[in-house]
């Protein structure tokens, strides 16, 4: 049985349009992989059909071994895959604490006692300091999320999704709307992740991308046009050619 995210032969259709042609990636235990190409190409279908909000017309989606396309977008997150998303899915007038307690209480299956003084609100305490800490928004731990500057928020949502206890992360766009002069607060959170947590990074920044990935796929129409190094994507003049180009220079 392997262990982490492995796809083998993805394929999935609308109408008579691929979006997803016969994708074979394989996440390992601490992977920090990151999915890059032009707009349409299918990078989002992609996290869809891994997450369950969409389902493969074929192939497999195999998590340590055992095939979950069975699995809804519940059952997956229980199963140990989290998504972020592009846009912010906080709740603004709610403090950054209150926010990172849904999601552990959620996760024990205490979610009618999000706010109540009960034995498992305080349990969850020192797990959201230690989140709190981790993002370093301790001191905006009592703050409404409304309040916060935007790469602020996206750390918020980073924390709220690994109170999850996810196997694989999936980041879709991090940087996604944040200023120039904030993402470094994305790329540093990304850094402080755990070395066992297996991690896909949907991102057109390629700063960060190059920065953070050890490995980097270029999708183009649906289909994975070559996986490599940082060094090996850069160098190749197919991906230059129809993404990297300017960004990269």
């Amino acid at each position: 049985m392997s262990a982490g995210l492995e796809v083998k032969n993805l394929h999935k259709s609308f109408g008579g349009i691929t979006v997803a042609n016969n994708i074979n990636i394989q996440l390992k235990p601490g992977a920090r992989t990151a999915l890059i190409g032009p707009n349409g190409a299918g990078k989002t279908t992609f996290a869809n059909l891994l997450t369950g909000i969409l389902q493969p017309d074929s192939g497999q989606i195999l998590l340590d071994g055992i095939d979950i396309r069975a699995l809804g977008q519940a059952g997956r997150v229980k199963a140990g895959i989290a998504k972020t998303f592009q846009i912010t899915t906080l709740f603004p007038e709610m403090s950054v604490r209150e926010n990172l307690r849904l999601p552990i209480l959620e996760r024990e299956g205490y979610g009618a006692k999000w706010f109540g003084k009960s034995q498992v609100n305080y349990a969850a305490d020192d797990e959201i300091e230690t989140l709190l800490d981790d993002f370093q928004l301790t001191k905006y731990a009592d703050v409404t999320v409304g309040q916060l500057a935007y790469g602020q928020q996206r750390l918020v949502e980073m924390a709220l999704t690994l109170a999850l206890k996810p196997n694989i992360l999936i980041l879709d766009e991090p940087a996604a709307g944040v200023p120039t002069s904030d993402s470094h607060l994305i790329t540093d959170a990304i850094e402080r992740l755990s070395p066992d947590l297996s991690v896909l990074i949907i991102e057109h920044d390629m700063k960060l991308v190059f920065r953070v990935a050890n490995s980097i796929v270029v999708l183009v129409n649906g289909a994975i046009l070559m996986e490599g190094t940082p060094e090996e994507i850069s160098r190749d003049q197919r991906v230059r050619d129809v993404y990297l180009g300017e960004r990269h220079e």
